[in-house]
């Protein structure tokens, strides 16, 4: 038994071997099992028989190229004339396999790739290339760069698009790198595109964004008793513009703009106001030179500081002029009130009545009528002369509120009040009581308002009035 069993192994050894060395020397003129060049399959064949495929599959090459839009396109080698033309990679593929492993290639593939070139014709190849679509007018689609949109006060990054605009000579090197190749299949990198010059991640938009960050910080709340006005982040935006060159600045006639708005919605200067009288009724009165004022150039200066200096700012606007109180109701409730038509004045003080008493104002015959409008004390001047045309009135208390026009004592007078500045009334000044000049003059206080109107429709067209501002000022041509 031990010998009929050493036999049979001995037999079974002989056969397993003379197989191996059987295989052995076929593979030796032969590819291993699971050997592929270039994708195909060439189990079992010689180097000649590769080669004979090989040039065998040239003549009907087809090389299909996908776009980035995923369209794909085709290259036949016949219009080009391809040819396959080896260098000897056959046989150098051969040589490099071990015929003793083939029971290793059973399991394991062995894939190669020819270092073989072609041959064809340049000048067909370069125009069947340029006649595909890939090319055409119709189907490029030039690369935008990435962008900042400034939009309902916000901004924001506007992703770059790669488009599809071609680059011949790129493209032209990965097809020929194909064709040496033999490969069937090209797929376009973005190597083989014009790029976007500015993409999201770029440093421009980086710089940018850092610029649009540092503006919108830099919010302006005024402080305006009775309002509430801010400059916030969405209106910065609206100022703001973004060169060619990715430099964000402010728009200066944009930051004019606002400061004009400003101005109009605060300024009080010469507006027209309701004002209750001391008879008890509402009057409107506009004119005058009494008022909030925003200084626009001034304000325009602090704004574009402010806005440079990327953090929140509180402050109040830049005025040209100020008035004793914030707010609809800037007179407040102390105040000089002249009713021009009862010839009256009165003085409160914190809402407290103080002191009353008639007057004499401008001749309405003369064209010396008094200046209607808002105003204020402009200052106080002790045993004053008043000079104008034909006169020189020397006076004790002088208490002027607009242009040359204001109240001060009138010794020569005998009576006060009724209609006498109709026909005899003064060069536009307010005449009143001495007594009465004394006692307005050591309680008012400069810059105290003062309200003067007219019950009835007048026009005024002397000098004081143009300059005053006046409410009733007319010009004298269209008045005539």
């Amino acid at each position: 038994m031990k010998k009929k069993v050493l036999i049979t192994c001995a037999v079974v050894l002989g056969v397993l071997l003379a197989v191996y060395l059987g295989f052995a020397f076929y593979f030796s003129s032969h590819y291993l099992f699971n050997t592929k060049i270039n994708s195909v399959k060439y189990a079992g064949k010689t180097a000649k028989e590769a080669l004979e495929k090989n040039t065998a599959l040239s003549r009907d090459y087809l090389l299909t190229i996908t776009d980035r839009k995923g369209n794909s396109f085709s290259l036949k080698g016949p219009d080009f004339s391809y040819e396959y033309v080896s260098n000897g990679d056959e046989e150098q593929i051969l040589k490099s396999q071990n015929a003793f492993t083939w029971p290793v290639s059973l399991f394991k593939a062995q894939n190669y790739t020819l270092k073989g070139s072609s041959k064809y014709d340049d000048a067909a190849l370069a125009e069947k290339l340029k006649a595909l679509d890939i090319f055409s007018d119709d189907y490029i689609e030039n690369p935008e760069d990435a962008h900042i949109e400034i939009k309902d006060g916000k901004y924001d990054v506007i992703e770059e698009k790669k488009g599809c605009n071609p680059i011949y000579d790129s493209i032209l090197a990965e097809v020929k790198d194909a064709l040496d190749n033999e490969l069937p299949k090209l797929s376009l990198n973005d190597d083989c595109y014009e790029a976007p010059k500015i993409t999201k991640e770029s440093d421009t938009i980086k710089n940018e964004k850092e610029a649009l960050d540092k503006y919108t910080a830099s919010t302006v709340t005024y402080k305006i008793e009775g309002a509430d006005e801010k400059l916030d982040s969405a209106k910065i935006l609206d100022m703001l513009s973004i060169s060619d060159d990715g430099s964000v600045s402010i728009d200066d006639a944009k930051v004019t703009k606002y400061v004009q708005q400003l101005a109009s919605k605060y300024n009080t200067f010469g507006r027209k106001r309701s004002f209750k009288t001391s008879s008890g009724d509402t009057i409107e009165i506009g004119g005058g030179d009494y008022g909030w004022v925003v200084s626009k150039k001034n304000e325009k200066a602090q704004l574009l500081s402010d806005l440079e200096g990327g953090k929140p700012v509180e402050r109040e606007p830049v005025y040209e002029q100020t008035a004793l109180y914030r707010g609809a109701d800037d007179i407040g409730n102390t105040y000089i009130e002249i009713d021009y038509t009862k010839q009256h004045m009165w003085y409160y003080k914190d809402g407290a009545l103080q002191m009353e008493s008639d007057f004499v104002s401008g001749n309405l015959a003369r064209q010396n009528g008094s200046v209607d409008g808002v105003y204020k004390i402009v200052y106080k001047q002790r045993n004053a002369t008043l000079v104008g045309e034909g006169y020189s009135s020397p006076v004790s208390y002088f208490m002027p509120f607009a242009y040359n026009i204001g109240i001060h004592d009138a010794s020569w007078r005998d009576t006060f009040g009724g209609t006498i500045y109709k026909t005899s009334g003064s060069h536009g000044c307010i005449n009143v009581p001495p007594a009465f000049a004394e006692q307005l003059f050591n309680a008012v206080d400069k810059g105290t308002p003062v309200v003067a109107y007219y019950r009835e429709a007048v026009t005024l067209t002397n000098n004081a009035a143009k300059m005053s501002n006046a409410y009733s000022y007319v010009a004298p041509d269209a008045a005539q």
